[in-house]
């Protein structure tokens, strides 16, 4: 029988590990936005409101809930209404290590290619022609 339980457990979805694929690669593409990173950085500091937020960040208030608004499609952020004021917090604080995992990755990144340029310049110029 096609929906039983039995079926299911010998017929695993195909597509299973692919739509974890597409969850997790999801999960980042809302983390791949100059505002929205920002956001984080500033929400790490405790709970604000998008007035708090166009203040700090310096944009318009559109343009900020529309961040937040793809921020809470993935769950990151989460609202709390106070009187006439939505305040936004990051739900997991897990979020927070791992951007400072990535920081590190860019830092060492960075570093490297620090070094590469410094060789560059003071290579004597001329070295290696014919």
């Amino acid at each position: 029988m096609p929906g039983s339980v039995d079926a299911m457990i010998r017929n695993p979805r195909r597509d299973e590990p692919d739509g974890l694929r597409k969850f997790k690669a999801e999960f980042f593409k809302a983390l791949a936005h100059p505002t929205r990173i920002r956001i984080l950085e500033l929400l790490r500091e405790g709970p604000l409101s998008v007035g708090q937020l166009q203040e700090a960040i310096g944009a318009p208030a559109s343009s900020i809930s529309q961040q937040l608004a793809v921020l809470r499609g993935r769950n990151i952020v989460a609202t709390q209404r106070r009187g006439t004021t939505v305040i936004y917090t990051v739900r997991d604080p897990d979020l927070f290590d791992l951007l400072e995992i990535a920081r590190r990755i860019f830092n060492s990144d960075l570093s490297e290619t620090i070094d590469l340029l410094r060789l560059v310049e003071e290579e004597p110029v001329g070295v290696g022609r014919t």
